[in-house]
């Protein structure tokens, strides 16, 4: 278990045991006492939550909550579902591992060789000029993330929450290993492996591998097992493509063009029979006089 994911359990086990409040200074979140029961509208049941203070939205108090549905944590932009602080008043909503994110990772698993940093705003790459991307699962950085200052390494707090070894629910009888990082021209590519969980090939996303059955896992399939996706039967939204996107707007100028054209071709043809119409009418009056 990786340290990130040891402080994140140890906190979830003080709270459920209802330990008195106590400040943190190194994670810097302060537990007030526990409330009582809290009633939401989308939850089937009530829900016993904690309450928290974060610096990330210090008006108002964080409410400790387990709800089935989809949001958007602010604090790191992603998906989450399930366990989650929550503001009551505005809506705000936090992922538990991001609430609880420390200052710094030392060796972490996923990245030994250096001390990781907690940054509230990505780090771009030296010259500004490429994206943020988390070198775990190759999405997008757009919030909280953990960087290396020494070699530019760059994680989610959720996928610091994994580890070179996972035990995976949709694979449960064997251990998956994390594979070597590698780049997109080599053979061991992620791109060349089938993802047992979303059945697609994609590059960017460290793999897991099952030695045992020859099963894959991306890194970004196996994240939803940390943010609550997978335990409340969500697919994750995915982002459409440039080249997707592109293809239905041509689809639809070209279905507007020619909707259009024979609208028009109609209404022409349409304007030629009325006029043939009277005109036999005039010449039928004219032969009976």
């Amino acid at each position: 278990m990786s340290e990130y994911k040891a402080r994140v359990e140890k906190t979830r086990t003080s709270l459920s045991l209802k330990k008195s409040p106590t400040k943190s200074m190194e994670m810097e979140v302060a537990f007030p006492k526990k409330q009582g029961p809290v009633e939401f509208p989308t939850s089937p049941q009530l829900i016993f939550g904690e309450e928290i203070l974060h610096l990330s939205h210090p008006q108002h108090p964080l409410s400790q909550v387990d709800l089935p549905d989809l949001f958007t944590c602010v604090g790191c932009r992603e998906y989450g579902s399930g366990k989650r602080f929550l503001c009551q008043q505005c809506n705000f909503q936090l992922h538990d591992f991001c609430a609880f994110a420390p200052p710094t990772l030392k060796a972490h698993p996923l990245h030994p060789q250096h001390h990781i940093t907690f940054h509230a705003k990505p780090v771009k790459p030296k010259g500004g000029i490429l994206k943020s991307k988390c070198d775990v699962c190759g999405k997008a950085s757009k919030g909280y993330a953990f960087t290396c200052s020494a070699c530019g390494f760059q994680m989610h707090p959720c996928c610091a929450m994994l580890s070179t070894e996972i035990q995976y629910p949709n694979h449960p009888h064997h251990i998956l290993k994390l594979l070597p990082p590698t780049n997109s021209s080599s053979e061991a590519s992620a791109a060349n492996f089938l993802c047992g969980e979303c059945k697609k090939r994609r590059s960017g996303s460290r793999v897991y591998h099952c030695t045992v059955c020859d099963y894959h896992l991306h890194a970004v399939c196996a994240k939803n097992m940390v943010n609550g996706l997978q335990a409340n039967g969500i697919k994750g939204p995915e982002k459409p493509s440039m080249l997707g996107t592109a293809a239905r707007l041509a689809s639809q100028v070209v279905a507007e063009f020619f909707g259009g054209f024979f609208e028009g071709l109609g209404e022409g043809m349409g304007e030629v029979l009325v006029q043939n119409i009277a005109r036999g009418r005039t010449r039928a009056r004219t032969r009976t006089t």
